[in-house]
């Protein structure tokens, strides 16, 4: 069991201040190591419970600003989680539904995620790589989505009334699906420099959503429920530490079956 100790490492976690973000945090202190909290926005809970640091992943001064912070602070990266990403949000409610019609579909908000979501896991990934490579050894997990691997099921926002509230545009399934190539990249580029670079896929976290929707992606899901942020620790644990240690490049699902049929 000490493979899966991160004791004495240091490890950044970007888009920390979200839902999943503040569990991959919570999840790799408890495996004792040490957690940078990145992000552009910032809650109290992040910054009471961890070193925080003012981060855009979209601009590489500031991800070399955050880079060099952490390693005049502590001596080195062992880890880094790129799980800053973006939703598309709409800002007139009322054209929601025509808005995210694929026809429809507006070329800046396709952009912003392009450079949030894809931009910015290559930006980290090259400059805090670049620190790792001095010592020979580190993990990058990235964090992608079913809906990079499976398309969007637009029946799920149909609701009781049979009235489609949106589609889920296609961005994020277009960048998630490109995290997890760059991924597939970075593990054969760096593998013999003992970089390991792996995804983890996650399903969707229930959060305050419709009870349609709920039931809707529940009855669609094998375990017949949706994640709680509790269901995704053990794996980030286990590939952030040396239990994973002869794996990368691979893209480890924890979906509840999601993408099983």
């Amino acid at each position: 069991m000490n493979r899966f100790s991160l004791e004495g490492k240091v490890a950044i976690v970007t888009g920390s201040s979200g839902l999943i973000g503040k569990a991959f945090c919570d999840a790799l202190k408890e495996a004792r190591a040490i957690v940078v909290a990145a992000d552009i926005n910032a809650n109290d809970d992040i910054k009471k419970d961890y070193y925080f640091h003012y981060t855009d992943i979209t601009n590489e001064d500031s991800v070399k600003e955050l880079s060099d912070t952490i390693i005049n602070k502590y001596g080195k990266i062992d880890i880094l989680v790129n799980n800053a990403a973006i939703n598309d949000m709409f800002e007139d409610p009322k054209a929601t539904l025509e808005l995210s019609k694929f026809e429809n579909y507006p070329l800046e908000l396709w952009e912003k995620s392009l450079k949030v979501n894809l931009t910015g896991t290559f930006i980290c990934s090259k400059i805090i790589g670049k620190q790792m490579l001095q010592n020979k050894k580190g993990s990058i997990i990235n964090i992608a989505s079913t809906y990079g691997i499976n398309a969007p099921d637009q029946s799920l926002y149909i609701n009781e009334a049979g009235e489609q509230m949106f589609f889920k545009p296609p961005a994020y399934s277009v960048t998630k699906g490109g995290v997890i190539m760059l991924t597939k990249f970075l593990a054969a580029y760096w593998g013999k420099s003992g970089i390991r670079v792996n995804t983890l896929t996650p399903g969707g976290v229930e959060n305050g959503q419709d009870d349609f929707f709920i039931n809707k992606y529940s009855n669609k899901t094998p375990l017949n429920r949706m994640a709680s942020v509790e269901d995704y620790k053990g794996a980030i644990v286990f590939l952030a530490s040396d239990a994973s240690s002869y794996m990368t490049g691979a893209n480890l699902i924890v979906d509840g079956g999601w993408t099983a049929w």
